[in-house]
């Protein structure tokens, strides 16, 4: 390890420019998956009013945040199919094809009739493209968490992995200052009839310049090297499943707080803050974007403390801190100006951030480069499926059925303690096992050194 280290100190110039465009290039798609992903989120009640009209608003709502969780539901699938692509033809491919399929999504949805051209129609062909989204977020963010994380130097793999979940939450961001104009500066009658279209427009210029930069990206050196060796699995999706079961258990409960937690603090909140609970909260996604830039901001540096202090022990300070201050924080969340409501939701972005910094590195270091994408891809989308994609519709249920406004922060308690649980497990030397089984009798010392290099720490 001292001598890669060293050996990943003296990279020239030209190295270090080539390594900044390829780790840009495997990011910059993952801006425009969630920027949509966000906006559906964002503009939610007028989407629902649009495609699910109903007398009572709630409900409307309801069919809205349905739809929005379908998606998660299509994303073990689109998990399935990119990472069998990623395993077997590279990472380079499947980045290309996945930001390919969220860019032409998009844009239909931001041409689509509504509920009052076609009818019932409207929604179906809403839903469907929202699947296509699952499809293509499925393997978007798994293939960038694959791609960056074996292009990193072994020193510095939490720093740079954690641009992989900073450009996710970018693309969020984004998509909340994209709404938070549109909603602003635009009249109600405008904003339902033609505004919300805009934001999903928008989102092709982004898949455009996205496809542009991953044409010119090089396959990782740990892919091309198996490759050349015929280390690629046959059938990765069933390798992973067959050989690693475990690690991908703990995938789905190191993820669960990323993907819950954040869907419910800064995707859902802002309709919480406006739509279920009196007196509504003035300018909710103006305290949501700027909570969110916070977030953005910090998760590099959770990501660059766990290359000091190890995945698990940013980890589980993360999830207990959650378990810890999520109903205090909570129940100052009520219909205050600014300086409560925005103070809590900091204190949120900082514990999230402190989540989502290590976690692409420690789930990378789970599994070996022949069946990592596979591996990372079944975990991480069954994990946003269950609680990422419902968290919306769940704590919107929870809230109206138990008229609790304090409901879903035993939901961010239970999630946490979830995540926490699987923080804390220590599977020393698994990793080198599972690569030296998966590797064929006349592996070089490159991929000996990959199996050193990738551990959960």
């Amino acid at each position: 390890m001292k001598g890669q280290a060293a050996a990943d100190q003296s990279i020239d110039s030209a190295s270090r420019q080539r390594l900044r465009r390829n780790m840009f290039g495997g990011a910059v798609g993952n801006i425009l998956e969630w920027y949509d992903f966000a906006v559906f989120g964002f503009l939610a009640p007028i989407i629902g009013m649009r495609f699910f009209p109903s007398d009572d608003g709630y409900s409307s709502l309801l069919a809205a945040f349905g739809a929005f969780a379908g998606a998660y539901f299509a994303r073990p699938l689109g998990g399935v199919i990119f990472g069998n692509m990623g395993d077997r033809l590279g990472r380079k491919r499947a980045l290309q094809v996945s930001v390919m399929v969220m860019a032409i999504s998009t844009t239909l949805i931001g041409i689509l009739p509504t509920y009052d051209s076609i009818g019932y129609g409207a929604g179906l062909l809403l839903i469907l493209l929202r699947l296509m989204q699952g499809l293509s977020v499925g393997g978007e963010l798994v293939g960038s968490i694959s791609f960056i994380s074996e292009i990193a130097p072994p020193n510095r793999r939490g720093f740079y992995g954690s641009f992989s979940f900073c450009s996710a939450t970018g693309g969020m961001l984004f998509g909340s200052v994209v709404a938070t104009v549109a909603t602003s500066t635009l009249s109600t009658a405008a904003l339902q009839s033609w505004g919300w279209r805009i934001p999903f427009l928008a989102g092709i210029a982004i898949g455009i310049f996205g496809l542009w930069m991953r044409t010119g990206m090089e396959e990782t050196p740990h892919f091309a090297e198996g490759q050349q060796a015929g280390n690629i699995a046959d059938n990765p999706v069933l390798e992973s499943i067959r050989t690693m079961p475990w690690h991908i258990v703990q995938v789905v409960a190191l993820v669960a707080l990323e993907a819950g937690g954040f869907y419910t603090l800064f995707v859902w909140i802002p309709t919480y803050l406006t739509e279920l609970i009196f007196p509504p909260v003035p300018n909710a996604l103006i305290l949501n974007s700027i909570a969110m830039l916070l977030l953005t901001a910090l998760i590099p540096v959770f990501g660059w403390l766990s290359d000091i202090f190890g995945r698990r022990t940013v980890l589980v300070l993360a999830a207990a801190s959650m378990a810890v201050f999520a109903y205090p924080l909570w129940s100052l969340l009520r219909g205050n100006p600014f300086p409560p409501v925005l103070l809590v939701q900091c204190c949120f972005a900082v514990i999230m951030a402190a989540v989502g910094g290590p976690l692409p590195a420690a789930m990378a270091e789970l599994f070996p480069t022949r069946n990592r994408y596979s591996g990372i891809a079944i975990g991480y989308n069954i994990a946003l499926a269950v609680f990422g994609g419902m968290a919306p519709l769940f704590c919107t249920w929870l809230v109206t059925s138990s008229s609790n406004r304090m409901a879903p922060a035993f939901w961010l308690i239970g999630l946490a303690v979830l995540s926490l649980a699987a923080a804390a497990i220590k599977r020393p030397n698994q990793m080198q096992v599972a690569v030296a089984r998966n590797m064929p009798k006349d592996e070089t010392t490159t991929g000996q050194r990959a199996a050193s290099d990738y551990r959960w720490r």
